[in-house]
């Protein structure tokens, strides 16, 4: 039967990408670069508009960096829903290769296609994304610190069910079937990556969330092996929650304030940090890390909003997710005095002082007008 052939080929590519994963031992040494290449990528829909803001603030902060050719600031075009329709691929192979050629990337939304709609059945250009550059911790901090707020997600970003989202199989009319995966080395890298960072920003507790009383297998794999890696780290608590109770304990205000640091599989970490947003302002506010051990990809957490082009309003969207996403970057990449100055500058225009209003409407301040904000705040 063909659905037989199609899970035997989808066994057979997750056992190879196990292997890969397992003979993959280095990380990239940003340090030891003769220049760092950004490239920043427009995406779709808003996606050109607010990245164009975030890009020229990271020319202002690294203004003498690429000056001395220690930084390269790259735009690659191409990465649009119109592109990848016409060539049937989640990445054009063109802009893919582009995006190879540097160390790490920002990145506007970009479109993904539901069914029934006229781009047909492409994969999402962010799962993609992660699967080719092996982007594998999903990073989205949230911090409001007058409801006490100070969270760290770590979100798995190549497994469970976003792993092969268009790869489900129709076994006939009445019955379709998709697949999830959890793997022990996926779960030790990104289970490692949120206790060493725990370890190293000074907290004291980690919480792991699944569903393994429902989900045996996969949930229950993700479980034991994050525990599992959390008894090397004595000085860090750890617990375990279930995704539905979680989603209320964030509202809770007492026991949200607990909370530090979060270890998720895909869609859990997906719906979780949605939520999250929400307390510092929605997702529009918040920023991404994407991180594997050669790329690192920061990009806006929301969607492309193509309304908003639609109705001639993409001058008036929100360009703070992606603006915060640089200020990631610029910190990842090492050059932690420019990102704290933009970290600063954020919480500034949009938490304390708030000069500028951004709406979305003509009745708010367009993204260059909160750009500009931005930058004059810096250089006070």
């Amino acid at each position: 039967m063909q659905y037989l052939k199609s899970f035997e080929q989808i066994v057979a590519q997750q056992l190879a990408r196990v292997e890969k994963m397992k003979n993959d031992t280095n990380f990239i040494d940003y340090h030891s670069l003769d220049k760092i290449i950004i490239g920043v990528i427009g995406g779709d829909g808003i996606g050109p508009a607010i990245t164009a803001h975030a890009k020229r603030i990271l020319e202002n902060l690294l203004v003498d960096e690429v000056e001395a050719g220690k930084v390269e600031l790259r735009t690659i075009n191409g990465l649009t829903i119109e592109n990848r329709a016409a060539e049937k691929a989640a990445i054009p192979t063109d802009v893919l290769e582009e995006i190879k050629k540097c160390h790490v990337l920002l990145k506007g939304p970009t479109t993904t296609p539901r069914k029934g709609d006229q781009w047909g059945n492409i994969e999402s250009a962010n799962v993609a994304m992660r699967k080719e550059l092996d982007l594998f911790a999903n990073v989205r901090p949230v911090k409001v610190p007058e409801l006490g707020i100070d969270w760290t997600f770590f979100r798995e970003n190549t497994e469970c069910l976003y792993a092969m989202g268009s790869q489900g199989v129709h076994i006939s009319d009445d019955l379709a079937i998709d697949f999830r995966v959890i793997t022990n080395p996926g779960t030790e890298r990104i289970a490692r990556q949120a206790f060493e960072y725990a370890k190293a920003n000074g907290k004291k507790r980690v919480s792991i969330v699944t569903k393994a009383n429902i989900v045996k297998a996969t949930d229950g794999k993700f479980l034991e092996i994050c525990k599992k890696i959390g008894e090397e780290y004595p000085d860090i608590e750890v617990d375990d929650w279930y995704i539905d109770i979680m989603t209320a304990k964030l509202i809770d205000e007492k026991r949200r304030s607990q909370f530090e640091v979060f270890i998720l599989p895909n869609l859990y970490g997906d719906i979780l940090t949605d939520e999250a947003a929400e307390f510092q302002g929605g997702v529009g506010t918040a920023g991404s890390a994407n991180l594997g051990k050669h790329y690192a990809m920061f990009e806006a957490v929301h969607g492309s909003a193509p309304r908003m082009v639609e109705e001639g309003r993409d001058i008036y969207a929100d360009p703070c997710s992606v603006i915060r996403a640089a200020a990631m970057l610029l910190s990842h990449i090492g050059y932690q005095k420019q990102a704290d100055a933009l970290f600063s500058a954020l919480d500034i225009c949009t938490v304390t002082e708030k000069k500028l209003v951004i709406t979305g409407k003509s009745d708010g301040a367009t993204g260059a007008e909160f750009a500009d904000y931005i930058l004059d705040t810096i250089r006070r």
